[in-house]
């Protein structure tokens, strides 16, 4: 059975990547305290694969993850790796809610790319989302002053991954999600692992559970991701990024004591607005997939 547009099915999945991406974030934060970036990602993806193998088994195993797009695995895993790299070593230059403010410039190159690249169509409903949510990013971060390193990182990190969001929506026509996410940890593992051995340090105890969280965050995320753009466009899945802003700040308030002032309110309303504006009136994805996922995950069997 394939995938039908459905903008609830996308909102759902979105669901799941804020949650999972909020926690990977608050946990890349600890455990890069104590270790190299590089270090942090290849065990993320180690650990990842085994996690995700019970829906490897329950897709049709090993052989089911042959493909007939190697390049287009290679490339969108090059990418996200150097830009989840750069998101990661950001992370340990700037603040967490700066961090995540910047990242949300990438709603801006995904659209372009998607409809550049994908034949995706702009409308004015998608336009004002857009635009609502970055007005609402630029009043909760307040830009000023001179800009560092951390910043540039940021911002670099943005592009990269909206080139991978656009080549997974690619992907996702003729590739199970199961398989995308697949390629993403082998690859990036033998990617990382000639960085990661001359930085390498056994990690403490402490961390490890840091580093299990990062694993299961970061597989499953991009899980949640690749599902909800299989029920609706890349300019319609990607604008509902935008509520990890204010969620952002709501973990924040809750684990760290963090002041929500009345300023941050006003951007999150914004971006509240401008994904309810999205939900309501987008249109649904042109969905043309030659193998869906609906039937690769463990209750496909």
């Amino acid at each position: 059975m394939k995938a039908q547009p459905s903008i609830l099915k996308a909102a759902l999945w979105m669901a799941g990547w804020l949650s999972l991406m909020l926690v990977t974030a608050i946990a890349g934060r600890e455990t890069t305290q104590e270790l190299d970036v590089f270090q942090v990602m290849l065990v993320r993806s180690v650990i990842g694969f085994f996690m995700l193998y019970p829906l490897v088994h329950a897709s049709g195993g090993l052989a089911a993850m042959k493909t007939a797009r190697p390049l287009g695995h290679i490339g969108r895993n090059v990418v996200h790796y150097t830009g989840q790299y750069l998101w990661l070593y950001a992370l340990t230059l700037i603040p967490l809610a700066q961090l995540i403010a910047i990242e949300f410039t990438m709603p801006i190159w995904t659209a372009i790319l998607a409809v550049v690249f994908l034949g995706e169509r702009m409308n004015i409903w998608k336009n004002t989302a857009i635009v609502l949510g970055l007005i609402g990013v630029a009043i909760i971060v307040r830009p000023g002053g001179a800009i560092n390193p951390g910043q540039l990182y940021a911002l670099a990190s943005a592009v990269g991954f909206a080139i991978s969001v656009v080549m997974v929506k690619s992907l996702t026509r003729t590739e199970s999600v199961v398989k995308i996410i697949f390629w993403m940890l082998i690859i990036q593992s033998l990617i990382g692992l000639i960085p990661a051995i001359p930085v390498w340090r056994w990690p403490s105890l402490e961390v490890w559970p840091w580093l299990f969280v990062i694993a299961f965050g970061g597989t499953f995320s991009h899980y949640c991701m690749a599902r909800a753009m299989l029920h609706a466009d890349a300019t319609v899945v990607v604008p509902m990024d935008f509520l990890r802003v204010p969620l952002t700040a709501l973990a924040g308030w809750l684990i760290y004591s963090e002041r929500v002032d009345t300023i941050t309110v006003l951007g999150a309303t914004l971006i509240l607005a401008g994904n309810m504006l999205n939900l309501k009136s987008a249109g649904t994805a042109r969905i043309r997939p030659a193998l869906d996922t609906e039937s690769s995950g463990p209750t496909s069997n």
